[in-house]
């Protein structure tokens, strides 16, 4: 299965909005549109359903309801999240949908939750027990194992979801995230790989060495060992004129071969949905441009959905990105509007003239005003 369709009622910066999602999908905007905002509704979703996970910690983690309810709602507006998956866009197989605010107490509580399979409601709330004992509204059915049995599918895809956005300073770090698991932004990544079991690991560090050679060209192998504390450590062995002289830790590593190391394991890490944040980060544009070229080939061998936010230009210079792949986010007063590249006319009309889909997506989503920027030097 993959996520089909996303539809938002007043999640941070959506107050409305609805979005068909392929295989890929390259979200696109300017800044503070809600890229981030966007995976993370998509993450929330892998927060509930998860193992340890459920609907308070998910919000708690957010700051509350009033942190997650867009700004350009009503003052006590429900915020609503709706997926639907399957394998064909137009008959999903599944549907999800999720109606939470908070009490008086600022408590979460789910207000609706229904689950459908092939068009047909299976579970449906507020039920008669949770009007016996309106307590039970503070959990979605997702997240317990004694209500989910009909709908376990569901649940098993939304926690396989995977999101990674390498932050290198926390692995060069590591003491800063002492206590962290499965940390999205790297905190225990080395731990993580230093866990795999050594088969796997081997084969997956051979293939990643391959590609670090292609943007590294002088690192030899990599390898993961622990010290005297059982600290794991990445080493990376850099070509030298004199023998094994070259061996390098985590922190004498480039924020970029850090960040694509994160990257390619990601790549290679569960099933599920995967969620790439602006990859292209610390990248040289001559890497950055055969990433989507890359993430194709992967996402058809290993069948995953890969959604990417990203603001590079050399990104979409890939001619095999289709405008139907491309997700646009253009803000307005009343909250971030979401459109489709192969929907907007403006888009098609440039690529039809001979443009790239880059310069037809940056000519939509560019700050109207950024020339400007350089003139505010002037200003007394």
């Amino acid at each position: 299965m993959r996520i089909l369709r996303l539809i938002l009622d007043n999640w941070r910066n959506f107050k409305r909005v609805e979005m068909p999602l392929g295989r890929r999908a390259f979200i696109c905007g300017p800044n503070a549109s809600g890229k981030s905002n966007l995976l993370d509704a998509i993450r929330f979703l892998r927060d509930i359903s998860k193992s340890g996970g459920g609907l308070q910690p998910a919000l708690q983690q957010r700051g509350g309801v009033s942190k997650v309810r867009c700004l350009a709602a009503t003052r006590y507006s429900d915020v609503a999240l709706n997926v639907q998956l399957g394998e064909v866009q137009e008959f999903p197989e599944w549907e999800y949908t999720l109606v939470f605010s908070q009490d008086k107490q600022r408590r979460p509580i789910v207000k609706g939750e229904v689950v459908m399979h092939d068009g047909k409601v299976i579970m449906c709330r507020p039920n008669e027990n949770d009007k016996k004992d309106p307590e039970l509204l503070t959990q979605t059915h997702l997240e317990q194992v004694t209500t989910n049995k009909e709908f376990r599918a569901v649940v098993d895809f939304l926690s396989s979801i995977k999101y990674m956005h390498v932050v290198p300073q926390l692995i060069r770090e590591p003491d800063r995230s002492v206590g962290k698991k499965d940390d999205p932004f790297g905190g225990d990544f080395l731990e993580q790989l230093a866990k795999t079991k050594p088969k796997f690991l081997d084969s997956r560090l051979a293939k990643i060495n391959k590609a670090l050679k292609i943007v590294v060209p002088n690192l030899d192998r990599i390898e993961i060992e622990r010290d005297e504390k059982g600290t794991p450590h990445l080493k990376g062995l850099f070509k030298h004129w004199r023998p094994n002289a070259g061996w390098q830790g985590e922190d004498q590593f480039s924020d970029g071969t850090l960040r694509l190391l994160g990257l390619l394991w990601s790549l290679f890490q569960g099933e599920g949905p995967l969620l790439l944040e602006e990859p292209e980060l610390s990248l040289h544009n001559a890497v950055v441009r055969h990433i989507p070229q890359m993430l194709a080939r992967l996402s058809r061998k290993l069948k995953r959905q890969l959604i990417i936010s990203t603001h590079s230009y050399e990104m979409l210079t890939d001619s095999g990105i289709a405008p139907e792949e491309a997700v646009i986010l253009i803000p307005t007063e009343s909250g971030t509007k979401v459109e489709i590249a192969a929907n907007n006319l403006t888009i098609l009309d440039t690529i039809s003239c001979g443009e790239s889909l880059a310069e037809a997506v940056f000519q939509v989503t560019a700050p109207a005003h950024a020339h400007q920027l350089p003139l505010f030097v002037d200003e007394r």
